[in-house]
């Protein structure tokens, strides 16, 4: 077994590793002694497919005069999860959050902070790309940069080398075992191992023993190679603690990136029921994704429909969708025929486009009974300017009454896994019995147990944002610990 010695070990690269990283030599640890070691052929990790991290009293939202403030924020924050989160770590994460994005911006990042849907805080920072405007894959720009500050600081990165077990030696983490592409065997003895891993999105049986989904039947969530939980089970093997486990749930139609369009125009504040044609949910707060996702979660098959008419179709192609985002530009509508053309032709399950309410019911599997039935009450509702079951915003409030019928079949999934192993709010690793691991912390998705059930969407960017946030936290923890140590 080849045998290397460093000060501390970062395991995977993506923004809560090179955080980490940076932020350790940053605090004093020799840049030559920090390597970080990376399962996958590039940096980034799943945060090359998102758009940008929360941040909280930054320059641009004072520029803006956009008012949330930390102490807000930190109210809303634990108020929504009811105070079953670490407090101390939310409140330090949420305090850092605007230096970490000045910091990102001495990197050469730039950002614009919005909003996701209307009711929402504009926590949420925007990577502008190299390249275009911001949107889908912009924070990969984010990522390059670090990386790119990693190696200017002589951070040695080593790709396609994955972490397969920690060394621990009189209660304390000695050393990292990996693999590289050679299949050569590595020890890395350390003084403090971060892992940052980014949970078990893409090992099925992980989640479905710890949430309880099956993917591909009742959650359709976005993988990536890496994410098959290494980082959870070797703490875990070392003596971390457990904590509770769930998917960061939203909403989508299955294989939503071949039908963009369609994902986009159906994901509108229209008529949306479940398998049995019943309403069950204020299509107004279609913009929140979690309390959306909550809701469908709850229906049979975890899937609803939500159906238009040629009417509102028409009426999109003129004055343009009732929500709009980052993530679905204004001109979405000029594809939106050939998308529909597209899923047609190709037999897609999940999109319907019908001449009837009863051909729309043969082909969706709702009850065509319920929906004739909630057709009746609400199109009566529509014309008379009141949702009278869950008195929805009336400027929504559209008849579907004109054929051809529209329906998409949305469903529930995930960006990926939260939480898995036990920290404190230093980011140490801790046991059962809330005692630390000397020389273990952890960072991202892998320790973001901060939520409670259900993602806190009204300060969107948050798992990037708490990603990056966490990760220089635990590299200036482990940098005190190996200054100490020394």
């Amino acid at each position: 077994m080849k045998t290397e010695s460093k000060q501390v070990v970062v395991i995977a690269a993506g923004p809560a590793g090179l955080a980490a990283a940076i932020a350790a030599v940053e605090n004093g640890v020799d840049a030559k002694e920090v390597i970080i070691l990376e399962k996958t052929k590039m940096t980034g990790g799943t945060a090359n497919m998102g758009m940008g991290p929360l941040g909280i009293e930054t320059r641009q939202q004072r520029e803006g005069m956009m008012g949330v403030t930390r102490e807000k924020a930190f109210r809303q924050f634990m108020t929504y999860t009811h105070w079953r989160s670490d407090s101390l770590l939310v409140k330090k994460y949420i305090d850092k959050s605007a230096d970490t994005i000045e910091w990102l911006e001495g990197m050469g990042v730039k950002f614009v902070p919005s909003k996701f849907y209307e009711e929402s805080e504009p926590t949420w920072h925007y990577v502008i790309p190299d390249e275009g405007r911001p949107g889908p894959r912009a924070a990969g720009t984010m990522t390059r940069r670090m990386t790119e500050r990693a190696d200017e600081m002589g951070i040695q990165i080593l790709l396609e080398t994955w972490a397969t077990g920690l060394r621990k030696e009189d209660g304390k983490i000695t050393g990292v075992y990996a693999t590289n592409a050679a299949g050569e065997e590595l020890l890395f003895e350390c003084k403090a191992a971060i892992i940052a891993t980014g949970g078990f999105a893409s090992d099925h049986d992980m989640m479905k023993k710890y949430t309880g989904y099956t993917y591909g039947v009742d959650i359709f969530s976005y993988e990536g190679d890496a994410l098959t939980g290494d980082g959870i089970k070797m703490a875990w093997e070392a003596g971390a603690g457990k904590t509770e486990m769930h998917m960061e749930l939203n909403y989508r139609i299955p294989d939503n990136m071949n039908f963009f369009s369609i994902d986009a125009v159906m994901r509108q504040p229209n008529l949306m029921v479940n398998l049995f044609g019943e309403r069950f949910y204020d299509e107004g707060q279609l913009g929140n994704g979690t309390f959306t996702t909550n809701a469908i979660d709850q229906q049979k098959d975890r899937k609803c429909w939500i159906i238009m008419d040629e009417s509102i179709k028409k009426r999109y192609e003129k004055k343009g969708l009732d929500l709009i985002s980052m993530v679905h530009g204004a001109d979405i509508m000029d594809i939106f025929d050939k998308d529909v053309e597209s899923a047609i032709a190709s037999n897609y399950k999940y999109f319907v486009k019908a001449d009837t309410i009863e051909e729309l019911c043969e082909k969706t599997g709702i009850d065509q009974a319920g929906l004739e039935e909630t057709l009746e009450t609400y199109n009566h509702d529509c014309e008379g300017g009141r949702d009278t079951l869950f008195n929805k915003d009336y400027r929504y409030m559209k008849a579907v009454k004109k054929a051809p019928y529209y329906a998409a079949c949305f469903c529930v999934a995930a960006y990926g896994s939260l939480g898995g192993i036990k920290v404190n709010h230093k980011l140490e690793v801790i046991t059962q019995e809330f005692e630390p691991i000397p020389g273990l912390y952890g960072a991202g998705t892998d320790v973001c147990s901060i939520y409670g059930d259900s993602y806190v969407f009204q300060l969107p960017g948050n798992t990037m944002g708490f990603a990056l946030n966490s990760g220089r936290m635990a590299g200036e923890s482990a940098a005190d610990y190996v200054s100490a140590e020394e």
